[in-house]
Formats: C-alpha cells, sequence, structure tokens
C-alpha cells in the first residue's frame, strides 16, 4: 500500500529518501571536555550506518570544540562537521538547536542521533520538531527495515514490559535519543584519520541571557561512573534504614542508589535513582537490597557486572535475574557482612576480590 502523506498531515509533505544520507551524532562539549555520552552514541551509529551503506559523522558546534574531533574519529566517525563560533560560547538550547537544525537542512542526514543527557532531552525535542519530523526518546536498541530503509527505534514502553519497534517512514532525517551508559563506548583505533569539515553558520541573539552559574559541590561519585553500588527498595522501610546501606558502600568504595519507591518516599535524592525513569548504571557490583525487582528498576542495571539481591520475600522477581540472592531481612544480613569486610581490611587483596 503506497503512503499518501497529504492524507496523513498536509503541513508535513513526504521527503525524498534518496536526498538523505549518513548517521550523525550530535556531541555535547562542557568545560570537562567531550561528553562520553557521546562517544557511546557511536555504537548504534555504526550499527545502523553499516546495514544502511553509510558512513557515520559526528557534529561538534559551541566554541573551541573543532579539538575534539579527532576523539569522535578515533572512536569510529568517517567525517567530524564542526561548528566553532564565540557567539556559541554559552550553551542555549534553541541557540544550539537551530544550528543542528541548519546543518541537517544544509547536508541531509538519515538520522541524528543525540545522548539523552540534560541537554540532549532538551534540545533533540526541539530540533525534531523543527525539522518537521519524528523522534523516539529512550532507544535501548536500533535496526533497519531492510525494505524501506527505515531505521526502527526501538524502545521499552509500558513500564518495559515490552519492546516497541517506531519508525518514520514518510519525513527526514530520523530522530533518536538514547540514554548514557545503555550503549559502550567504540574502542579506540588512534590509526583512524577522517575529514574535518568547519562550517560556517549564522547564529542568531539569543533571546534569554545567562546571569550566573552556581557549580554544587558533589563528593561522591556519581551512580552513573561508581564501580560498586548498594542501592535500597521500598523494603529498607525508612530514611533511617540507608544509613546501614551507606556504611556498607562507604566500605566498599562505592555509592549509594535506589529505587523509585524509595526516592518517592523520600528516601534518597532523585539523582541516585536506578531505573527506567532514572538512571542506567554499569557498575561492577550491584547490590540490591530490599528492591522487589520490576522490570522498569532492572532495565537500568542490565550492563551491571554482577548482581547481588538481598531480599526477605523468596519470591521477588529480582532473584531471578540475580547473580547471587540471600533471602533474608537486610537487617540481619549487612551487619554481619560489614563485619565480615571488616575484618579484609588487614587484607586488601582479599577485598578487592570479594568485590570483583
Amino acid at each position: 500500500m503506497s503512503l499518501n502523506c497529504s492524507d496523513l498531515c498536509p503541513l508535513w509533505p513526504c521527503e525524498d529518501k534518496k536526498e538523505y544520507k549518513g548517521v550523525w551524532v550530535v556531541g555535547e562539549v562542557s568545560e570537562k571536555g567531550l561528553h562520553e555520552a557521546s562517544l557511546q552514541m557511536l555504537t548504534p551509529a555504526l550499527k545502523v550506518s553499516k546495514k544502511l551503506r553509510s558512513e557515520v559523522v559526528g557534529v561538534l558546534i559551541g566554541y573551541n570544540v573543532k579539538k575534539y574531533a579527532d576523539e569522535f574519529i578515533k572512536h569510529g566517525a568517517s567525517k567530524v562537521i564542526v561548528v566553532d563560533d564565540k557567539a556559541l560560547s554559552t550553551y542555549y538550547p534553541m541557540l544550539y538547536g537551530d544550528v543542528i537544525v541548519e546543518l541537517a537542512k544544509r547536508f541531509k542526514p538519515e538520522l541524528i542521533l543525540i545522548a539523552a543527557t540534560m541537554r540532549g532531552r532538551e534540545m533533540a525535542p526541539y530540533i525534531a520538531n523543527t525539522l518537521k519530523t519524528g523522534i523516539t526518546a529512550d532507544c535501548t536498541d536500533f535496526d533497519v527495515d531492510e525494505k524501506t530503509g527505515d531505521v526502527l527505534q526501538i524502545r521499552p514502553p509500558f513500564g518495559a514490559m515490552l519492546l516497541a519497534h517506531i519508525k518514520t517512514p514518510s519525513r527526514r532525517p530520523q530522530v533518536s535519543t538514547a540514554r548514557p551508559n545503555v550503549f559502550p563506548v567504540p574502542p579506540r583505533d588512534d590509526s583512524r584519520s577522517g575529514e574535518i569539515i568547519e562550517v560556517k553558520v549564522n547564529v542568531r541573539k539569543p533571546r534569554m541571557k545567562l546571569i550566573s552559574v552556581k557549580k554544587i559541590k558533589k563528593e561522591e561519585v556519581p551512580i552513573e561512573k561508581a564501580e560498586v553500588i548498594v542501592s535500597g527498595g521500598k523494603g529498607i522501610g525508612s530514611k533511617e534504614g540507608f544509613k546501614v546501606l551507606e556504611e556498607l558502600a562507604n566500605l566498599l568504595g562505592g555509592v549509594v542508589a535506589g529505587s523509585r519507591k524509595a526516592v518517592d518516599a523520600g528516601w534518597i535524592p532523585r539523582e541516585r535513582q536506578v531505573g527506567q525513569t532514572g538512571k542506567s548504571v554499569k557498575p561492577i557490583l550491584y547490590i540490591a537490597v530490599g528492591i522487589s525487582g520490576a522490570a522498569q528498576h532492572m532495565f537500568g542495571v542490565r550492563e551491571a557486572g554482577v548482581i547481588v539481591a538481598i531480599n526477605k520475600d523468596e519470591n521477588a522477581p529480582i532473584f531471578r535475574q540475580a547473580d547471587y540472592g540471600i533471602v533474608s531481612d537486610y537487617r540481619e544480613v549487612l551487619p554481619k557482612l560489614i563485619e565480615y569486610i571488616n575484618s579484609l581490611k588487614k587484607e586488601p587483596r582479599l577485598l578487592k576480590e570479594l568485590i570483583e
């Protein structure tokens, strides 16, 4: 059956798909450098580009950002488009979004991938809306419909109980986001070389002004970077219960996180939430205490090395996915575990082996 675009939406006419070529990964640069999540997006980009018989193109916009172009190339991109302009020294979502839109109209990529960081989440919908195209957020995988060339943007809707395969059959470019840590960073190859394309764009004056920046000091490692995570759920029972989790995490050199129910109860800050509506993590060791193991939570720990579950409910779903399970009240287990770990302080090698 042929697709009559005017019947679907007269304001959004069909595009000629043959005019669009290339898979773009939009890079995010801050004072800390190129965001790792941007490099992670190269993994699905390389997978999709191979099936589309296309090339991967990195996109960098900002001020003094050209120096990061080589990182994209070493990790798999064939080309990097750079817009380096002093007018872009301060990040404004619509300003940056307009530059991406202008580049997309000029070069016509078939797919734009953006990491779902705080910046990406606010900028990607603006880009898609301005280009009058579809967007799929928080993808966990990608594939290609070989008959049509449409990218299948795969994500878990309805509480992660199933997978939806979403495509944009009549518009280009296709726009997708994925959360940090869903995909790994492709291996670095220092022998790779590629083309760096510097582009001039008329940057309009922003309609807002940044007055000041206040940095909040965070003493602990962000949960998405932690190698050891001790996570608590509804079964902890109270905010006070998280103190023993803090003690265990400190002994293991890790951090404390929690499920959505623990966050909703006010027992732990939202930035420490693990799961579909929180953050995806990839620690070496993930200790889940009092967490039932709903699909929404387990989505966030798919990349964990070893999962240890402690729950007094022997029928808790988490035991079906944990590497090790302890059916008991955490109030009995954790003090004994802490005592044992303290006994290993004189043998750092044994403690390291315990974690690994």
